[in-house]
């Protein structure tokens, strides 16, 4: 088959490292059996070992050339092909529990992301390859340049390790910028806390939509003077001086007030 050349839209990058790819799937452990699906599989490097060890995979894969060879290797036994975006793909669909991996395209990284919180619930663990600048994101705590609307939203449904980095050698192209391997380990519900997780999303994203702005202003469709003093917070503070637990504080205080 004629060598498949890397596209631009699709955000391809080809892990080709093996030593990377063995660290990768040592991380992942994966066990025979178990209902894993791997997002953006691209030419196999991670599929090969993956369904070598679970005996079968879930795929979810929007290039059609890629496609075609993946059906050219795998029968349908070792591999299901889910054909189509991630972004709409229901990851509920195959079942729980599910473990998620992949070298996520770094230009839906952060929808894709939200996407995948969704279906938290039917997922043990997802272990991701992604920009390492996203993943510094992720990771990041309060009061940090890092630190915003992605760190908060994440890090209030998983609990995330950054594993190690991967170098832009190890792909071919090789990309511009150096990847790191995440891992996110969905909390406990009786953990998350909020009582109205839409209100919570709307007042972290209201509080990093202008990030030189202060809560006063920004929460102010939100929070008045007496609602700050209430919960015993500084309106004069920025949106990433607050941790996932006081962003939760005041969503519940909001759920509380307009209820009573």
């Amino acid at each position: 088959m004629t060598e498949h050349r890397a596209r631009k839209r699709f955000g391809q990058n080809f892990l080709s490292d093996p030593n990377i790819i063995r660290k990768i799937i040592d991380a992942i452990r994966p066990l025979a059996g178990e209902t894993m699906v791997e997002i953006g599989p691209g030419l196999g490097a991670m599929t090969d070992p993956l369904v070598e060890r679970l005996g079968h995979l879930n795929v979810v894969e929007i290039d059609r050339d890629l496609i075609a060879r993946l059906k050219e290797r795998y029968t349908p036994e070792r591999l299901t092909i889910h054909e189509g975006d991630a972004l709409k793909f229901d990851f509920a669909t195959l079942g729980a529990p599910l473990r998620v991996v992949g070298n996520l395209p770094y230009n839906i990284s952060t929808p894709l992301l939200f996407h995948l919180a969704s279906f938290a619930e039917s997922v043990s663990d997802m272990t991701f390859m992604l920009q390492k600048e996203v993943v510094m994101r992720m990771v990041a705590e309060p009061g940090t340049d890092d630190y915003g609307r992605l760190s908060v939203m994440l890090q209030y449904r998983f609990r995330m390790a950054r594993l190690f980095d991967v170098p832009p050698g190890a792909f071919r192209p090789a990309p511009k910028v150096t990847s790191s391997i995440v891992r996110m380990v969905p909390l406990p519900a009786a953990e998350l806390g909020a009582k109205d997780e839409a209100l919570l999303e709307r007042i972290v994203a209201a509080a990093f939509g202008q990030r030189r702005k202060t809560l006063r202003n920004t929460l102010r469709d939100f929070l008045g003077e007496e609602d700050f003093a209430a919960l015993g917070l500084d309106p004069g503070l920025r949106g990433e001086r607050l941790s996932v637990a006081e962003y939760v504080a005041i969503a519940n205080h909001i759920s509380a007030r307009d209820a009573a």
